[in-house]
């Protein structure tokens, strides 16, 4: 069974929700959202990049930083920009982008089953970046950014959802992205728990994106929950997510560009890699289909086709075509051993199009750049189910969850 739960959320007012709404902490940098908050008060990067109300000498890491988010959100709240839903609510949450809508429950998780692996994952996580968002979770006493749940869709949740995004929204407006996103409340009771009746039926849960924020807000339960009794009912033991049923999502590719060819001549490469994958002539670099390869190299596109052979179709993660590209070609020839740390490889993901690929390797930047067919939402429950691991930058999705529409307050 899934739990998923009601709760009192902190929202902007309709009026100043377009303003406040962010992209999320973690696709930029510092000085990125610096120069995306000129001159915007309003913008929730004050309390997901509070470094940027400091002078750029702080460390990003200090404890001043994460005082200055709490201290942000408060003001954001005391300021009446945030007002809070008095009784336990649901919300809708609708994302729309290039004519495609992605409709999903916001509401929140049990960090229990998270612990039970029945919210499940397909990402390590970096002690770091959990370290970071466990201090402004818990010096905000809030989680500010819902986690992007899927799961296998079910009949009975799409009615309900159907019947309430009939009403009136709450919110509708567009991004400076072109991103569309549409809100709807749901503090009915009966529907509440027919919603949450539904999701009692349904038996995982699984983390699309957000697995920092995911396992940062478990530990920040386990840490209040302590070494006795305590409260099951606390908001502390719930974090704020978001569920999408996996037939409306869509991931994007997440392509693989490399600085140089380890000391090889085209020529060298170009045989060397024929080994493991047909290689012919294209006039563009987009593959059509599962095992197909994009690859940009002095000027040229070419399809390589992974052969029979070069992967076992039986192993969930070994058939994936970032580990087909990585076992066959970014180790053993461009001696990219680990892509998680190597500098000579770096990812672009699919919302930048393939022309940025031909542009990092025309301008010198990169010796070689490869294209890659999307991972599905099957292969990433399926790895998942098995409990296993993806690789590194398997999957982009588009568009982004917004943080600072919905605030869960721990305590």
């Amino acid at each position: 069974m899934s739990v998923l739960r009601a709760f009192k959320g902190y929202r902007p007012t309709a009026e100043l929700c377009p303003k406040v709404a962010a992209l999320p902490y973690d696709v930029m940098s510092s000085a990125e959202a610096r120069e995306m908050v000129k001159g915007d008060p309003y913008s929730f990067l004050h309390v997901d990049r509070a470094e940027i109300d400091l002078d750029p000498s702080v460390d990003i890491y200090s404890p001043q930083v994460y005082q200055k988010a709490a201290d942000n959100l408060k003001k954001m709240i005391d300021d009446g920009i945030y007002i809070q839903d008095k009784e336990p609510c649901m919300y809708i949450y609708r994302l729309t982008m290039d004519g495609r809508s992605q409709t999903g429950l916001v509401a929140c998780a049990s960090i229990d089953e998270y612990i039970e692996n029945k919210i499940k994952k397909h990402e390590l996580t970096r002690e770091d970046k959990e370290q970071d968002r466990i201090r402004h979770v818990d010096t905000c006493n809030a989680n500010t950014g819902p986690i992007f749940l899927t799961y296998r869709a079910k009949d009975d949740i799409d009615a309900l959802i159907a019947a309430e995004t009939a009403k009136n929204p709450v919110y509708d407006f567009v991004s400076d992205d072109g991103v569309g996103h549409t809100v709807w409340v749901i503090s009915d009771k009966a529907v509440i728990s027919a919603l949450e009746g539904a999701f009692a039926k349904v038996p995982a849960l699984y983390i699309a994106d957000g697995h920092h924020r995911n396992a940062s807000a478990v530990k920040v339960g386990l840490k209040r929950r302590g070494d006795g009794d305590y409260d099951k009912n606390a908001e502390f033991n719930f974090y704020l997510a978001v569920a999408f049923p996996d037939k409306q999502l869509h991931i994007m590719d997440y392509n693989r560009v490399v600085k140089d060819l380890n000391g090889r001549t085209k020529e060298q490469f170009l045989d060397e890699i024929s080994k493991c994958f047909d290689v012919k002539k294209a006039e563009d670099g987009h593959p059509k289909k599962a095992l197909d390869f994009g690859m940009y190299l002095d000027g040229a596109w070419y399809m390589l086709t992974a052969k029979s052979g070069s992967f076992d179709a039986a192993d969930p993660v070994g058939s994936l075509d970032v580990s087909i590209l990585q076992n066959n070609l970014l180790a053993p020839v461009l001696g990219i051993g680990d892509p998680r740390t190597d500098s000579r490889i770096a990812f672009v993901g699919g919302i930048r199009c393939l022309e940025e690929l031909v542009r990092l390797v025309d301008s010198g930047k990169m010796a070689v750049a490869f294209a890659m067919y999307p991972t599905s939402v099957a292969q990433l429950m399926e790895i998942a189910d098995a409990g296993k691991i993806m690789p590194p930058k398997s999957t982009w999705f588009e568009p982004k969850l917004r943080s600072g529409i919905f605030i869960h307050e721990l305590s």
